[in-house]
């Protein structure tokens, strides 16, 4: 019976819905990313100070935690899709706005405003992939999103490598007279365009709309993905699911109603999208020019190893795909954790070697090398376990009740610990110096072990109606 079920499905249009998802994730990716070879352009541009210099990096982040917030809070009212549209929009006139202002404050409007797409599309691509997806390759096609997102960041690394190369540096002008900092943001007008486009030829999440009470929509789009008989079972799930507590979803669902408290599936997402920050990866992916300039590579050398983080991101996330539905999420979480722990402490290790010699960093013989395989070693680590797992989880590991709110939530606070660890980093590098503060990333991957095997639950294989809250 279910490989008859399996039969009907329709799993073109099931990976067609999912791609055309991920281009969120290429675009979070992409936004995310593109900061990395414009810093030298945001000092000169606007003369920013180094507090300056880490508000307007990580300005968008402030955007990503209240995008994160409110996409949750919307999409229970608006729909899944209708979200992912808004975020489209605001990707657009985000890349435009950031390459042409012409001050710091137009410039951290911009970021803001690219940073509630990206808050958006975080949280609500994987949701929308999970309320579509079949159980048994649910956690595959939610990966593909972070793959998506390292192609975006690969992609914003390549062309600001390319673009800085063929202007001659980043501050230099390169077509129509402009920096060719401004055009490493405005290379991000055309696949935001082409989400927008396409976004518009893929169907409403069925399991919105049961909660909607639109069951006739709900059925009709159940049974383009699975066939009629499939579809009817589904929708009954669905509904059952809802029944015992059949409302507008709203905030006050994360508290369970008879301890009064949050339920603990709320506090587990919270710590695995806090946890995903505090390691410290964005770090890598927002200032990797600075990071490698200040162990003595030259700018072009710096955004070329970038591309080779990224290629290796890639290549990680590949091999969770394939092992995301075999051996489950929780073993490659705690997995990466240790890695991750390992690589750091190696890390920390060659910078506490070096000197300061005229106010950069001098590892000593072989350091400079070990710190470089050490570290691309921890984003290989973090791309084959937290970087997409944390997110598969966030998107399937909520009852369907409280799945929107729930996401809200966790999402504001992954944004928010993103934005600490990224605006403290630039003050961190000059006060305590790169080993110290790698040293806190260090600690957190460490507690982050201890916190997958006490509190997260696996969700391999179980329908979206089987999670508890």
């Amino acid at each position: 019976m279910v490989q008859s079920a399996a039969n009907k499905e329709n799993t073109a249009l099931i990976i067609l819905i999912s791609v055309v998802a991920t281009i969120g994730g290429f675009l979070f990716g992409f936004d995310s990313g593109v900061i990395n070879g414009t810093v030298d352009g945001l000092k000169q541009a606007f003369g920013s100070t180094e507090a300056q210099l880490g508000f307007e990096v990580a300005s968008m982040l402030l955007g990503c935690a209240i995008g994160a917030f409110f996409a949750g809070r919307l999409a229970d009212r608006w729909g899944r899709r209708s979200v992912l549209i808004i975020s489209a929009v605001l990707f657009l006139l985000s890349a435009l706005g950031a390459g042409a202002a012409t001050n710091s404050l137009l410039f951290i409007v911009a970021r803001l405003v690219g940073g509630f797409a990206v808050g958006a599309a975080s949280v609500m691509s994987p949701a929308y992939i999970a309320e579509v997806a079949p159980a048994r390759y649910r956690g595959r096609l939610a990966t593909v999103q972070q793959i998506a997102i390292i192609s975006g960041l690969f992609a914003a690394f390549l062309s600001n490598y390319l673009l800085a190369k063929a202007a001659g540096t980043s501050t230099e002008p390169l077509w129509a007279g402009q920096a060719a900092w401004r055009w490493m943001f405005w290379m991000q007008v055309t696949p935001s365009a082409l989400f927008l486009v396409l976004l518009l030829a893929i169907p409403e999440s069925p399991r919105f709309l049961v909660v909607k009470r639109r069951k006739d929509e709900a059925l009709a789009v159940l049974t383009r993905l699975f066939g009629a008989e499939q579809a009817s079972a589904t929708l009954v799930e669905i509904d059952a699911s809802l029944s015992q507590d059949h409302h507008r979803p709203q905030l006050s669902d994360l508290i369970n109603k008879t301890t009064r408290k949050i339920r603990p599936v709320v506090w587990v997402g919270i710590g695995l999208a806090v946890f995903q920050q505090l390691v410290g990866i964005n770090v890598v992916f927002y200032y990797g020019a600075v990071l490698w300039q200040a162990v003595g590579f030259s700018e072009s050398d710096a955004l070329l190893i970038n591309v080779l983080s990224g290629a290796l991101s890639i290549g990680a996330c590949i091999v969770t795909v394939l092992l995301v539905d075999r051996i489950g999420r929780k073993p490659l979480l705690w997995v990466g954790s240790v890695g991750m722990s390992v690589a750091l402490a190696l890390v920390v290790y060659a910078f506490a070697s070096g000197s300061m010699v005229e106010g950069h960093l001098q590892l000593p013989g072989h350091m400079g090398t070990l710190a470089l395989v050490a570290a691309n070693a921890y984003v290989v680590f973090f791309n084959v376990s937290w970087g997409p797992v944390m997110w598969v989880m966030l998107g399937e590991m909520f009852p369907n009740q409280i799945r929107g709110s729930a996401l809200a939530v966790a999402g504001a606070a992954q944004w928010t610990a993103n934005f600490i660890v990224t605006v403290t980093f630039p003050m961190l590098l000059a006060g305590i110096g790169l080993a110290s503060t790698y040293s806190i990333y260090l600690v957190s991957a460490v507690i982050s072990v201890f916190f997958v095997i006490k509190f997260v639950r696996e969700t391999k294989g179980r329908s979206l109606e089987q999670m508890e809250g």
